[in-house]
């Protein structure tokens, strides 16, 4: 549209006061630019006119968003010009709902250039450019919404990103957009313009915040149960794209993996701290399910020994899932001998009252077991500190074991507690704990707010097995995959290097004790099997995670922004990955559905000791 003189301006922009309530007037809006979208949007991720103010920005409404933090409206520029790093779509920010606009008016917008980064600066992640304390005004309505831009399996990169620029920490702000060539910068080309995707396969289940991530490359690292697996650092599946809902939430489908949303989905591209770029569907494709049901493990024979772990996400006595997790262990997990689990709360849950005991917990869940036609499990745990364990503020999370007495007994050796160091002995020629239950190196650093290692001492058929219960640092503080810095730093796996070499060095003393003890290093570990942390645990041969005998593709217990990837694991000692005759299995009941009462999968391992 063409330039309106500054008499118009300022009339048309009395005219939005009165018709929106978040809008501002230009203080000086003769000095103010009259610019196109994609002159606003530039060539890097940084607007050229990020902090100046601008006139007259011309685009037709392609979606308005009434709720959350960045209420506003979405306009395009029909227009566009021919470089394919500059998007013609831009946020107009409005604070509160936006008044006197609908999809498909033509608009001429004044304001702000800002650059919004979600969660803050401290975050990591990219910004969104955005015209914000806008006057606007309606030039014509009922006009055709530009076209959706395809985004598909051939438009998009397979290199993920570009690397930073070394003299800004990395960061890759500065830096031209390359859309053929990277992922990241295609995306952010994309960035607030009207784009579809078709027929595209769920690789993550909808949340409880109507969010599901798709996939537009089908074939990209994709397993049997129609996942997208996550199986480096240098392969960041560039295919996966959060879609969220822009008009009501009750018609949001709730999608599991696996699942594809035949047709189009289509709405503005946004970026937000969730997940990064994100389409805000204003037409959403119809749900077509591929029936992934959950798994069921095999039942361990007379000479054979399960070991499972489960994390089970803040159980406390008032949650209502006792008895889905019974029906999992009972039915899914085949009632394993020993079971490690991670995330158990204190009786009364995230109350921050300085109660630490947690045996009404497990008793429920011991109950909802056996009525669920289980074993009468038998339990060891030990009660930590007082908020020193980290998790939700209150709970006082632990690892606990279950057994069934039926099938193995405890060693009880008096003395653990919840500072006290277990150590490692001889009795008989044979290993033993100095404590057990025990926790490994409670006082040492790495621990410092996260939980502790669990130790004991089991036998099975007259032999011993050492079993440690792990829950190591979570990745929270971390960038995301889509931060500005890029390669992303990973500053939280510097406390996990730390946890992992605690449990490394307790390993080896069991094994310079004893050769061919039969040890098991299982749990949350909070990170990749092949990242450095598991190569710290098996550092000198000392554990193995067992999880690499699956195929790349079945090697995933946690779905995150729809990469299947590996959190939890069961790593063994020499003795029991020479057998040859152990049985890995991660029985997917949980992380690839919506209706998910954890966000975790157990991990069950069976072997003869």
């Amino acid at each position: 549209m063409p330039s309106k003189s500054s008499a118009r301006l300022a009339a048309l922009t009395v005219a939005a006061v009165c018709s929106a309530a978040s809008t501002i007037v230009l203080t000086s809006p003769a000095h103010a630019d009259s610019v196109a979208i994609h002159d606003i949007q530039g060539t890097t991720r940084i607007s050229p006119y990020a902090g100046k103010a601008v006139t007259d920005v011309s685009g037709i409404v392609t979606g308005i968003r009434t709720y959350g933090s960045s209420r506003g409206f979405w306009i395009q520029d029909p227009n566009a010009d021919a470089d394919p790093a500059t998007s013609e779509g831009i946020l107009v920010y409005t604070g509160s709902t936006p008044k006197g606009v609908a999809v498909g008016d033509l608009v001429t917008v004044s304001g702000t250039v800002s650059e919004f980064v979600p969660a803050g600066a401290a975050s990591g992640n990219q910004s969104i450019t955005e015209i914000t304390k806008p006057t606007f005004t309606v030039v014509s309505s009922g006009n055709a919404v530009p076209a959706a831009k395809v985004i598909g399996a051939k438009s998009v990169p397979a290199a993920y990103a570009p690397a930073g620029d070394s003299a800004a920490a990395n960061s890759i702000n500065g830096l031209p957009l390359e859309p053929s060539k990277y992922a990241l910068d295609y995306y952010e080309s994309l960035e607030g313009e009207n784009v579809q995707v078709t027929d595209a396969r769920v690789t993550g289940a909808t949340d409880p915040f109507t969010e599901l991530w798709v996939t537009v490359k089908p074939r990209e690292n994709a397993n049997r149960r129609g996942g997208t697996v996550y199986g480096s650092y240098d392969s960041q599946n560039t295919g996966r794209i959060q879609i969220q809902s822009l008009g009501a939430t009750s018609a949001f489908p709730k999608a599991n993996v696996g699942d594809v949303l035949t047709g189009a989905t289509s709405g503005p591209l946004d970026y937000n701290q969730f997940g990064g770029y994100t389409l805000v569907a204003n037409t959403i494709g119809t749900l077509k399910s591929a029936g992934v049901a959950r798994e069921t493990t095999e039942k361990q024979k007379k000479g054979e020994l399960a070991v499972a772990t489960y994390n089970v996400e803040n159980l406390d006595p008032s949650d209502s899932t006792f008895a889905d997790h019974a029906a999992a262990i009972v039915n899914n997990l085949q009632s394993p001998d020993i079971l490690s689990l991670e995330e158990i709360q204190d009786n009364n849950g995230a109350t921050n009252d300085g109660t630490v005991a947690a045996d009404q917990t497990v008793q429920k869940l011991i109950d909802a077991i056996a009525a669920a036609g289980g074993p009468t499990y038998d339990w060891r745990s030990i009660d930590p500190v007082d908020k020193t364990d980290g998790g939700e503020p209150g709970g006082n999370i632990r690892q606990v074991f279950l057994f069934n007495p039926e099938r193995v007994s405890f060693t009880d050796r008096a003395g653990g507690d919840a500072t006290t160091a277990a150590g490692v002995t001889k009795e008989k020629g044979k290993a033993a704990l100095t404590v057990s239950p025990g926790r490994i190196d409670p006082a040492n650093a790495a621990w410092a707010n996260s939980r502790k290692p669990l130790v004991g001492e089991f036998v099975f058929r007259g032999k011993a097995v050492f079993v440690i219960a792990n829950h190591f640092n979570s990745k929270g503080g971390d960038y995301g995959l889509t931060s500005q810095y890029q390669p992303v730093p990973r500053s939280s796996e510097t406390q996990r290097h730390l946890q992992a070499t605690a449990v490394n060095a307790f390993v080896k003393d069991i094994l310079a004790t004893q050769k061919n003890a039969d040890v098991i290093a299982l749990g949350d570990i909070n990170d990749f099997e092949f990242s450095d942390t598991a190569k710290i645990l098996e550092s000198d041969g000392a554990l193995w995670s067992a999880i690499k005998s699956l195929p790349k593709s079945e090697r995933y217990s946690y779905v995150y922004q729809g990469n299947a990837q590996v959190l939890d694991q069961i790593l063994v000692s020499p003795s029991i990955r020479k057998s040859c005759d152990f049985e890995y299995d991660s029985v997917h009941v949980n992380s690839e559905f919506n209706d998910q009462i954890s966000d975790h999968d157990p991990q069950v391992l069976r072997f003869q000791p």
